[in-house]
């Protein structure tokens, strides 16, 4: 059997299953590509000659432990290979955080250009930096800045330091242990950003079994879902420099923002490669 026909079955399994995709592929076909290639220690970039490839016993008895453990234990399967892509860099992720999936990665691809000037930007702040995806990003996207990846969670925070070390930037990324902006005292920034818990308990009540594998701190945020944003809006206002911007994820929690917050001027960003629910303040605007 070849790399493609694996491949080819393992599609038709994991479609079969009925599986709920949405954590680094939408899809049966890219998903089984990614598992396949992980249990044979393939490289995509080899993609073309690796799927002519024959796999003998052994290689076929991983693939089928990686499908098997997707299909009857619905683990998304990034948490199966421990690696997933952001912003076009790659990442170690398990267990411990979130999966990366936000729109905010092409925002910070695109240096959070035009609500500030690259040139001008020397401290971010990620507040929930789970696997530290986003700081990196953002330590990568401005080569002169330095970048605090805080979350309360020491366990999230172990895989962050794992990612900022697999980047070298421990001299301009560093991992802090905060509740927020509790351990940050009173440094200020010029772009806080966050994919903040905004969950609501109704909501993850609903969640299909894949999402129930991440870490529940990283998603529930109390009845409504605004337990994390509140606290943000409220004191993020204290730690951004004039003319600093604050950027902030809420996802289908967009509604219930606006309606809670009817005098802030939120921008509400588009992005061209699909995802929403992320608005914009100016340091001006906030309390």
């Amino acid at each position: 059997m070849t790399v493609e026909e694996l491949i080819d079955r393992g599609e038709r399994r994991l479609r079969d299953a009925r599986l709920v995709f949405g954590h680094g592929t939408d899809n049966a076909r890219d998903e089984a590509a990614a598992l396949v290639f992980h249990a044979l220690r393939l490289d995509h970039d080899d993609a073309a000659r690796a799927y002519t490839q024959r796999v003998g016993a052994a290689g076929r008895r991983a693939v089928e432990h990686l499908l098997q453990r997707r299909v009857r234990e619905r683990i998304p399967a990034v948490y199966l290979t421990h690696r997933t892509w952001f912003a076009g860099l790659p990442f170690y992720v398990d267990e411990r955080v979130l999966i990366p999936r936000s729109p905010l990665a092409e925002l910070i691809e695109a240096r959070f250009q035009p609500w500030t000037d690259p040139a001008r930007v020397r401290r971010l702040l990620d507040i929930g930096t789970g696997s530290g995806c986003i700081a990196i990003a953002c330590a990568r996207a401005f080569a002169r800045a330095h970048v605090d990846a805080a979350d309360i969670s020491a366990a999230a925070l172990t895989v962050a330091r794992r990612n900022i070390r697999a980047h070298r930037l421990m001299s301009r990324v560093h991992a802090v242990r905060s509740d927020y902006f509790s351990a940050l005292g009173k440094r200020r920034y010029d772009i806080i950003v966050s994919n903040p818990p905004y969950v609501s308990h109704r909501e993850m009540r609903a969640l299909p079994r894949e999402y129930r594998h991440e870490p529940k701190m990283a998603l529930a945020a109390g009845a409504d879902g605004m337990a994390a944003v509140d606290v943000i809006l409220r004191e993020a206002g204290a730690h951004l420099k004039p003319g600093g911007i604050l950027v902030v994820e809420v996802g289908d929690t967009q509604g219930t923002v606006e309606k809670r917050y009817p005098s802030l001027p939120f921008t509400w960003l588009e992005f061209s490669r699909g995802g929403g629910g992320v608005f914009l303040l100016r340091c001006e605007d906030l309390p």
